[in-house]
């Protein structure tokens, strides 16, 4: 199979996308991410703390970290910190959900001393470089040359300019990850729906009974075949935590028939999900390690708002009276243009100008509006 990594660059985000072609087949999605360089989830990177509050309840400690606190888990090492402890501590999980970013305990030597501010010491890796380490003879195919200064040298000669750097059947595949319906083969559907708690997934069977076959056979048949693709959309949209799948149409007895089936599409995932078994209804219960925020997330809120704005704006550029308008914004969308410096300043270095922005108060949060002097 030839692997290509797809970088499409837009305003503080890149959209990574990895495909696979096999002879005779559709060029295939094998992964997806969003890399937001102004606004990084933070995994792996590398912080000088301070140990806030200790809360024995929750099996932990709050420790203040350089933009908000984290969460130290009580676990080796941790048992002789009090409150005003420094540490070295690492992001083993991004923020998410509405909960800090969760993190280890980094062993230091015993005389050395970990004074000083509070401070981010080292990032972690981005999402394109940890993808090309992961698939180590692909190209690295861009729209825009100033991705190589966001590049280890090390990975420069790998990169490719092109017009389009995602394809339109791509480009089809992604769109789709955004919404909760899934197309299946064998003519089977799902639909997924994240909440707080869970991920709950339901599949239908469509048109995967017709035939001359008992229903039972033919609906046990299109399960098994819909079970490796459907599997691939955690990996694609990152859904972690608790999943729970709600296979088509099977009696409870006959569902756990399908468990060597799904165990061999979860051992395809990095992240190794597990499949814990079947609930008394039948319902498949699958964990999936949490690490990177879920897509559903990144495509939701204030920050992803404002780059939809920045998006848009960059576009206008293309019309007389080839200036950017002015961003009109919400509160949620103005604060998070704010923080993130990096889309700002790529859409100045693409325009030659600066965007600038007005913050209205009668707009909803994430509301906004381009306006033409």
């Amino acid at each position: 199979m030839t692997v290509q990594l797809l970088a499409a660059c837009s305003p503080g985000e890149i959209r990574i996308a990895v495909t696979g072609d096999d002879a005779g087949q559709d060029r295939m999605l094998l992964d997806y991410v969003l890399w937001r360089p102004g606004m990084p989830d933070g995994v792996s990177d590398l912080h000088r703390g301070r140990v806030d509050t200790v809360v024995p309840a929750l099996g932990g400690m709050f420790v203040v970290l350089e933009s908000g606190s984290g969460f130290l888990p009580l676990r080796d090492g941790t048992a002789t910190l009090s409150q005003g402890d420094h540490v070295l501590v690492r992001v083993s999980r991004s923020a998410q959900g509405g909960k800090g970013p969760r993190l280890v305990l980094v062993p230091h030597p015993a005389d050395q001393k970990l004074a000083g501010p509070v401070a981010l010491l080292t990032r972690g890796p981005d999402p394109l470089a940890s993808l090309a380490d992961t698939y180590p003879d692909a190209t690295i195919t861009t729209d825009d040359p100033s991705l190589a200064s966001l590049l280890a040298p090390a990975l420069r000669h790998r990169i490719r300019l092109a017009d389009e750097a995602i394809p339109a059947e791509i480009e089809t595949l992604i769109d789709a990850l955004s919404g909760p319906e899934v197309t299946l083969p064998g003519g089977m559907r799902a639909s997924i729906y994240a909440t707080p708690a869970l991920v709950a997934i339901d599949m239908d069977t469509g048109s995967a009974s017709a035939g001359r076959q008992t229903k039972q056979t033919a609906q046990f048949a299109a399960n098994r075949l819909a079970i490796p693709p459907l599997l691939h959309q955690l990996r694609l949209r990152n859904l972690s935590g608790a999943i729970l799948i709600d296979l088509a149409g099977l009696a409870s007895r006959k569902r756990a028939a399908l468990r060597p089936d799904i165990e061999a599409a979860l051992a395809l995932d990095p992240l190794q999900p597990r499949l814990l078994g079947f609930t008394a209804l039948g319902l498949a219960e699958i964990l999936r390690p949490r690490i990177h925020p879920p897509l559903h997330e990144l495509l939701s809120g204030a920050h992803a708002a404002g780059l939809a704005a920045l998006r848009e704006a960059g576009r206008h550029m293309a019309n007389p009276p080839h200036r950017l308008p002015r961003l009109v914004a919400g509160l949620g969308v103005a604060t998070a243009l704010e923080r993130d410096g990096v889309a700002r300043e790529a859409l100045a270095r693409r325009a030659g100008q600066p965007i600038s922005i007005r913050v209205d108060p009668s707009l909803p949060s994430l509301a906004w509006k381009l306006e033409h002097d």
